[in-house]
């Protein structure tokens, strides 16, 4: 009997429109969680495929001798596939002339993800080749035509094989992004490991094993793999672990798509919420009537519970349908600048969507259904009886409830979600409380008078609860949506910095002092700017405070250096300048360009400036002493100051700058860079012709990489706004909308005393004006506070104030909630007096 008037009661309620804003609202929940999270999902496959060109497979094995041969089996029988390469430093000689190269020996099977690149000329432009060198083949670099006078089919000896050059090699995908220990590349193949006898007892050579495969086989072999691993000879490496600026442009574009997608959630939370406060408001007199007619509670409860049911399960279908289509159009949209696979499928965000849509539909359902059945017959009667139920507390309680649930299902991280949800109690507190006092300052300026903002205010000190709520509602929404505005904003712009037009694309090492001048001429007779000249100097970092260091540190603390990433118990690059460098700021102390030497104190401190992160790894204090060997020589200096540096950009950072007081009694060789065109390429060889000694690194085509992935991200941030925003304009009209009955009442007596139609609309429109002024205050206040944990915390960014927001947010909230606001309340406000009694009836 239930289900059948529950089925009859939605199909009536369905047909008059009744069921509209809730239905909207959890249509509303499922659409942009499932948009969001397939969109998110399918994005970040996409950008991790194209990662992970970057170290030429999925996950890379490393190892200092040969690994078992079952491993490599293992791996195939599991449906992975596999690839090869050996890496040396290794000294190539071509007649009397001779160069340290970078040696790379890969099977045919290499590389896994990504292309190698040829080029024609030495310098030239780079095109793709699916092939690989054959046995006999050597493919050089382009600077080892220069350093050992050599052409296509010539020969050149590496250890004990004599190889025919036969391509000029542009770049392999994992070259690496070091501007520091580059030495030309020479990529032959591995069947001629065995002739040069470069991997005897004794030698440094890294072996390295590619796998690539769906993640969870790769995922499954590794656990396979691990125990057998030894962490003193092998190493495992994931595209996760990529940090070169492209793995960090992308990490951050997957945290800010997780983010999206919560916020998505709590914008859906907060739809469903206002619909259903106003479904269950609307069903206050049929419940009075069916009790009076001898309903019990237990079917009324019933008979609501299953129409509940019916409504989540339809706008779960629509929500799918929509939500799977909406998002199968933006991928569309940008299937020619985002490399999205259009014909992948994940079931994680369905059911991601279907749990958001039940979750909210059911819990934040259950106090205004547990008011409905409060409900007394005696309302039949009275209109200004509600429902029994006052407590809030139970309200909180599932509302909160379900927020928290779905923040756990969707990022699997208890500590987050706890972290997030405790941090919005909160802001919501303070909200709240914010709130309360601008009603307080409505109740004196909507006293007296009959002018449209005087009962603006009066409807707000009216409406203190309901206003409260909305506020809040709207606040939230604004915010939501700031955050999401202003992290797009400020990561674009973080990573648009880092390669602005004019980027240096050629670095220069190994210049001799007595090389300076000429090749400084040299730049000029091309009519080519170029950086200062940057003297470096090798020296080994060997204590602090007469404390020996015994553990290697890399940029980021790992105490496993990279390749092209030493640790500084080796060898470092020192350097010495009176000039902070462009991009670095002091964070501690004072710069050395203002220290003077003393030429009577023979025991002076000579000032050093460190990295803070290095420096705060190591344990390293101001006035800390540090001792370096360089050769034979030790050098002795002092901290004075600490800087931060930006490791995203390509151009040249230091660990250590000393005063040049430190390093007279040094030759130094220098480094320096410079920006060329495409179209003048053609001139690298005639500008370095008169300088063989000198070492050439081509960073353009990594530059142009690092580009296309920031602007193939950044095109999908984009996109990722549009679908919040939309999220959130349709939760502000949701929460228009659950305002109407209780406005009709207001409107229909402000007329029937005579009230003028004009001052009535300006009135209800200067209502939603003052509301959302101080939505948006509020909101960009707690968007300052969002932003400040969301950057320091999570995205590791710089923190920064984005004062503009404090003027746009409130003028923004004004014009968007008195546009909204107008626009829902319009029909209403068009009708006269007799057709506003008629409605209420």
């Amino acid at each position: 009997m239930a289900t059948s008037l529950a089925w009859r009661l939605f199909k009536h309620e369905a047909r008059r429109g009744e069921l509209t804003i809730i239905l909207l609202a959890i249509v509303l929940s499922v659409t942009s969680v499932l948009a969001l999270s397939l969109f998110s999902e399918r994005l970040q496959q996409a950008l991790t495929d194209r990662s992970a060109e970057f170290i030429a497979a999925d996950s890379q094995l490393r190892s200092s001798s040969p690994v078992d041969q079952q491993w490599i089996a293992e791996a195939q029988e599991r449906g992975l596939s596999t690839a090869f390469q050996l890496s040396a430093r290794s000294m190539a000689f071509a007649g009397d002339n001779l160069s340290l190269s970078d040696l790379r020996a890969v099977d045919s099977q290499y590389p896994l993800k990504g292309q190698i690149k040829l080029s024609d000329i030495p310098f030239g432009q780079a095109s793709v080749t699916d092939q690989a060198p054959q046995s006999g083949e050597a493919w050089i670099d382009s600077r080892l035509f220069q350093l050992l006078g050599v052409d296509i089919g010539d020969n050149i000896d590496v250890g004990d094989a004599t190889l025919q050059i036969s391509k000029i090699l542009n770049e392999i995908p994992d070259g690496g992004f070091s501007v520091f220990d580059t030495e030309p590349m020479i990529l032959m193949s591995s069947d001629d490991i065995a002739a040069t006898n470069i991997a005897g007892p004794g030698s440094r050579v890294t072996y390295k094993y590619y796998f690539a495969g769906d993640s969870g086989d790769i995922n499954d072999y590794y656990d396979w793999l691990r125990p057998q691993l030894d962490r003193e000879i092998h190493r495992w490496q994931s595209i996760e672990d990529d940090d070169s600026p492209i793995g960090r442009s992308v990490a951050r574009a997957e945290e800010y798509f997780l983010l999206a997608s919560l916020l998505a959630i709590i914008l859906a939370a907060v739809s469903i919420a206002v619909a259903a406060q106003r479904f269950s408001q609307r069903h206050f007199d049929p419940v009075a009537v069916m009790k009076t007619l001898g309903a019990s509670k237990q079917l009324v409860r019933k008979i609501y519970l299953i129409q509940i049911c019916f409504i989540t399960a339809l706008g779960i279908v629509l929500g799918v349908i929509i939500g799977y289509t909406l998002q199968e159009l933006v991928v569309s949209l940008l299937a020619d600048s985002v490399p999205i696979a259009l014909d992948t499928w994940y079931w994680r965000p369905l059911g991601i969507a279907v749990f958001t849509g039940i979750t909210c539909a059911l819990l934040f359902s259950l106090y205004p259904l547990l008011q409905l059945f409060s409900v007394p017959p005696l309302r039949v009667l009275r209109k200004d009886i509600d429902a029994t139920l006052s407590s809030r507390a139970l309200q909180f309680l599932f509302s909160g409830s379900a927020v928290f649930l779905l923040m756990l299902f969707y990022s699997g991280d208890l500590l987050i979600s706890s972290i997030l949800f405790a941090s919005g109690i909160v802001l919501v507190a303070l909200l709240l409380g914010m709130t309360f006092l601008l009603i307080m300052l409505g109740r004196k300026l909507g006293s007296g008078g009959m002018g449209s903002w005087t009962l603006a205010w009066a409807r707000i000190r009216r409406r203190a609860m309901g206003n409260s709520v909305q506020l809040i509602s709207f606040a939230i929404t604004i915010m939501l949506l700031l955050v999401v505005l202003v992290m797009r904003n400020d990561m674009i712009k973080q990573w648009r910095d880092q390669l602005p037009e004019g980027t240096p694309n050629y670095f220069i090492a190994n210049i001799t002092e007595s090389q300076k001048d000429g090749l400084s001429t040299q730049f000029d007779d091309f009519n080519i700017e170029y950086d200062k000249f940057f003297p470096v100097v090798r020296g080994r970092f060997v204590s602090i405070n007469d404390e020996k260091i015994r553990t290697d540190i890399t940029k980021e603390g790992e105490e496993v250096a990279d390749e092209g990433r030493q640790g500084l118990g080796r060898e470092a690059n020192l350097t010495w300048s009176t000039e902070l460098q462009k991009g670095n700021e002091i964070t501690d102390g004072e710069w050395l360009g203002d220290w003077q030497p003393d030429p009577s104190n023979s025991e002076q401190v000579i000032p050093l400036s460190i990295v803070n992160d290095l420096a705060e790894n190591l344990g390293i204090k101001m006035g800390d002493e540090l001792t370096f060997n360089v050769g034979s020589e030790v050098i002795t200096a002092t901290v004075t100051s600490m800087r931060s540096v930006d490791w995203q950009t390509l151009q040249p950072n230091f660990f250590f700058v000393l005063h040049p007081k430190a390093m007279e009694n040094f030759s130094p060789t220098y480094i320096t860079s410079f920006h060329l065109d495409e179209s003048r390429k053609s001139e690298i060889s005639m500008l370095m012709a008169p300088f063989a000694s000198i070492t050439l690194f081509d960073v353009d085509a990594r530059i142009d990489q690092l580009r296309e992935i920031i602007g193939q991200v950044s095109m999908a941030v984009e996109f990722i706004l549009v679908l919040v925003l939309i999220a959130g304009g349709l939760v502000l009209i949701a929460q228009v909308q659950a305002s109407m009955d209780e406005r009709l009442q207001e409107l229909a007596i402000l007329r029937t005393l005579g009230l003028k139609g004009r001052r009535i609309r300006f009135s209800v429109i200067n209502e939603f004006i003052i509301i959302g002024v101080v939505a948006g205050l509020m909101a960009a206040l707690a968007n300052e506070f969002s932003l400040y944990m969301l950057q320091s915390r999570v995205f590791q960014m710089p923190p920064s104030l984005h004062m503009e927001y404090w003027a746009i947010a409130p003028i923004a909230g004004a014009i968007v909630v008195g546009i909204l606001g107008a626009f829902g309340c319009w029909r209403l406000l068009s009708l006269n007096t007799s057709a506003l009694l008629r409605k209420m009836v």
